[in-house]
């Protein structure tokens, strides 16, 4: 769509004249105004065997092109000569559309000279030059950083960590996920539990704006295919995301698993060098994640998450063929944990989450927040029906975790969940009454159960008590 708008050798007015471009003051004086190069790196690279190579071909190729339109004009054979013997005859300047752009860092990762013959090569052609009106590249990594300086500083750049005003652009907005549901009669609500999960925020002086992102791929293919399932993941593997996750970083094990048990963790990006080998923490490790879409952040929080259903089930491959057998063993076994809560059988979920805390051993335990990772961690099963939420807002006060039944589930009752480190399950149920926060469900239709948990640091077990709320008439 960029070239079609830009190309001086075409005329795109029909195309745009029923889009909000069309409105832009600056529409026209930028419309088909420019020669436009379009370029995808990953056609270079794969025909290549080294990093001469690939530059070598790219620019024997873009100069023929030029060659072939402005043959009085190209007698260079330099590419950058070339562009400016063009443009100083037709004084039009170019547009440089780059795809693929950081495919050469996922796949010479290890060699640092090849990265900086690489950048060298743009800076050189990019960087500074009256033949260039604008060059606009994608990718899934920004920059690299050699210190705290961008290789090519004359860029804009939008991320995953900072998308500015282009963050409603990254993908499929919530409206139009609600609109392709209405139009192909699918759930939006499963939609949501599904591809939901990137959270992106533009900072303007008038206020921030919040979007929620899915990906375009995952929501075209469940449309199409009238199902809902990984798409989005399938263009990698889950062994990628395995090299990074069992890393020998300190904290790391720990993070994931939380984030897999539905918290967020504080993350410092500013550490990251943008590539995807170097790495000095966890957080560098995190970060990366983050831009290869595997975690979410949230730049006002500075934390990191993971998004949705489909982003999740790639972290259960992984970690399923890994060392980590506790977690494993914990998702595993939590179809049945559920069953248990469901029946009212308040031993059998004490000793289930007895088992959890066993066999999850990465993990620290100290305090009521390990408590709820280890919970929902063992209720893992149990967002096949309900939308977790920690910290609910309810009554007099926050309830910790709140089950609440997704629409297509509504058969099942909702539950309201108090955590006690070294005190009493029995406490958490009157804590759960005396501050009613069964209210913030009180307009569910079903059965709500009402559920105390207590770790008594002495015997290293859980206690449960289970209670159906009574409903006030």
């Amino acid at each position: 769509m960029l070239a079609a708008y830009y190309d001086r050798e075409t005329d795109s007015r029909h195309l745009f004249k029923h889009f909000q471009v069309s409105r832009i003051t600056s529409y026209e004086e930028h419309r088909n105004q420019y020669d436009v190069i379009r370029v995808n790196i990953q056609e270079f690279l794969s025909v290549s065997h080294e990093i001469d190579e690939m530059l070598k071909l790219l620019q024997e190729r873009l100069i023929l092109e030029l060659k072939r339109k402005y043959p009085e004009y190209v007698t260079q054979n330099n590419l950058m000569f070339a562009m400016q013997d063009v443009y100083a005859f037709t004084q039009h300047p170019f547009i440089i559309l780059i795809d693929e752009w950081d495919c050469l860092f996922r796949e010479y990762q290890h060699d640092q000279n090849a990265q900086k013959k690489y950048l060298d090569f743009l800076r050189a052609w990019l960087k500074d030059k009256d033949y260039v009106a604008l060059a606009y590249m994608t990718g899934i990594l920004p920059i690299k950083k050699y210190g705290s300086h961008s290789a090519l500083n004359m860029f804009t750049e939008y991320s995953m960590t900072d998308p500015g005003d282009m963050a409603e652009y990254f993908g499929f907005t919530e409206q139009e996920v609600s609109d392709l549901c209405k139009k192909y009669q699918m759930s939006f609500d499963e939609a949501k539990q599904w591809y939901d999960g990137y959270d992106l925020i533009a900072h303007h002086q008038s206020g921030d704006r919040y979007y929620s992102m899915y990906s375009p791929k995952s929501v075209v293919e469940a449309m199409l295919r009238h199902k809902f399932g990984t798409y989005w993941n399938q263009t990698e593997t889950y062994e990628a995301l395995k090299i990074y996750i069992q890393m020998d970083m300190d904290g790391l094990q720990d993070s994931v698993v939380r984030m897999f048990a539905g918290e967020s963790v504080s993350i410092n990006i500013g550490t990251f060098s943008n590539d995807m080998t170097t790495f000095a923490t966890k957080d560098d490790i995190l970060t990366l994640l983050v831009h290869l879409g595997y975690l979410t952040y949230d730049s006002i929080r500075e934390t990191a998450a993971i998004p949705n259903k489909e982003v999740s089930q790639e972290y259960v491959n992984a970690i399923s063929t890994m060392n980590w057998h506790g977690v494993a063993d914990s998702v595993e076994s939590s179809r049945k944990l559920l069953e248990a809560l469901w029946a009212m059988d308040a031993d059998t979920v004490a000793s289930g989450i007895d088992k959890a805390h066993e066999e999850m051993s990465i993990l620290q335990y100290n305090d009521e927040n390990s408590l709820s990772c280890t919970v929902n961690l063992a209720f893992y099963f149990a967002r096949e029906y309900y939308t977790m939420i920690r910290e609910l807002p309810s009554g007099k006060g926050f309830a910790d975790i709140c089950m609440i039944p997704r629409k297509t589930h509504l058969d099942k009752p909702a539950v309201v969940i108090e955590l006690k480190w070294d005190k009493s399950a029995a406490g958490a149920l009157n804590q759960i009454k005396e501050k009613n926060y069964g209210s913030a469900l009180k307009d569910y239709q079903g059965n709500l159960l009402l559920v105390g948990i207590n770790y008594d640091r002495v015997t290293k077990k859980h206690e449960c008590v289970i209670e159906v709320a009574q409903k006030q008439l």
